[in-house]
């Protein structure tokens, strides 16, 4: 066996990760997908810099800081990611990021069209009805079949692409927060470069817990969250345009802090959460230590299969993401079938069993229960899980 996968299933192992995050005694934590928990080690370093940012003020943040400290942690992401520094302007999250490339790209005329589907992030739905308002475009909203596959997730585009022949923008979901499913980013953005559709990439769920390559995804616009599963204090993200498309993304709201051909105007100007920015070299380097999006993936994967596994054939339970692994990951949502409060049963799952766990909907598939493990969550945890929906499913 690989040595990830043999580490992914290593209970030991990760009981030692598991030491580095303070947890409050409490419920049972399978929704670790809003934000994800800070290690001591960061949180500590977030703290000096608070303090030291305090101490300090302007002094070294107009002198060091909006000079070079800046520049310097960004290319660090760079480095991470793979890519242009200069492709890289951070903001305070993945849906600020996208709601600004939506609403500053300029390739748009009245009457084009713009597409997204039942799977997308709510803000940027809300991008994308703000420009038929103001932009005079129309939105053309698609709804995936379920159980999805990589064919019929590819085919719904295809479909779309071929019937609405005006379209020239679309979002596209990485990883969906409603059900975990995975997106086939690669081929879908190759389809829509066939048709002259621009994709704007949300990845919210998809850094640090999917091993991908950004620029073999083949899209030019996308937004990122530092706050998820790279494990970086809230308020960061960060959005990514391809170098030799920034001239189709207008400075945001009329920008000039920073020159038109520098990435940085592309995003809300104002003063940042500067000890964030300055605890991410820390965050980085425990990213790394800790196996990189490799092994994190692994883990959080293998989590899920124990659990689906053995539920998938429960009646009463219904599995909704697929089991293809190109289409999922650690994020996997089911719901009880014979039971049409989703959000009831989420709290019998507390209530009952101190399990947390988070109702989504929004999807055309329905309601359904999101279960997300994290790093500190031993195979005991997810056990009882399963114990739950067994005893839960008549």
């Amino acid at each position: 066996m690989p040595r990830i996968a043999q580490l992914a299933r290593d209970e030991d192992y990760w009981r030692e990760i598991a030491r580095r995050y303070e947890v409050e005694p409490g419920p049972i934590n399978l929704e670790n997908g809003y934000f994800g928990r800070m290690s001591r080690a960061v949180v500590d370093e977030y703290q000096r810099q608070i303090a030291f940012v305090n101490r300090s003020n302007s002094v070294y943040v107009r002198q060091h800081f909006d000079r070079v400290g800046n520049l310097q942690i960004r290319q660090q992401l760079a480095d991470l990611l793979g890519v242009d520094s200069q492709a890289l302007a951070f903001t305070r999250g993945a849906a600020e990021a996208l709601q600004s490339l939506i609403r500053n790209y300029n390739r748009l005329e009245p009457g084009d069209q713009v597409l997204f589907s039942d799977l997308d992030y709510g803000s940027v739905k809300g991008a994308m009805r703000w420009l038929a308002r103001y932009r005079g475009v129309e939105v053309i909203e698609i709804e995936h079949a379920h159980p999805a596959s990589f064919d019929s997730l590819l085919a719904s585009y295809r479909a779309a692409f071929a019937r609405y022949p005006r379209l020239k923008l679309m979002a596209l979901t990485h990883v969906t927060h409603r059900t975990g499913l995975v997106m086939p980013v690669q081929a879908i953005a190759s389809e829509a470069r066939e048709y002259g559709i621009d994709v704007v990439l949300d990845g919210a769920h998809a850094l640090a817990q999917l091993d991908f390559d950004l620029k073999e995804l083949g899209v030019a616009f996308a937004g990122y969250n530092l706050q998820k599963w790279i494990g970086a204090p809230l308020s960061l993200g960060f959005a990514y345009i391809d170098p030799q498309r920034l001239a189709d993304i207008d400075p945001d709201m009329g920008e000039d802090h920073y020159a038109a051909d520098d990435i940085r105007s592309r995003a809300p100007y104002g003063t940042p959460n500067i000890p964030a920015w300055l605890t991410l070299p820390r965050v980085f380097e425990e990213h790394r230590d800790m196996g990189g999006a490799a092994l994190k993936g692994a883990r959080l994967n293998y989590l899920r299969d124990l659990w689906v596994s053995q539920v998938r054939d429960l009646p009463g339970i219904e599995v909704l993401t697929p089991d293809d692994p190109q289409l999922y990951c650690g994020i996997t949502a089911f719901r009880f079938t014979h039971h049409a409060d989703q959000q009831a049963m989420a709290e019998r799952l507390l209530e009952e069993y101190n399990l947390f766990t988070v109702v989504r909907s929004g999807s055309a598939c329905g309601p359904c229960i999101r279960v997300t493990p994290g790093f500190a969550t031993p195979a005991t945890h997810v056990q009882l899980l399963v114990e739950a929906l067994t005893q839960l499913s008549g």
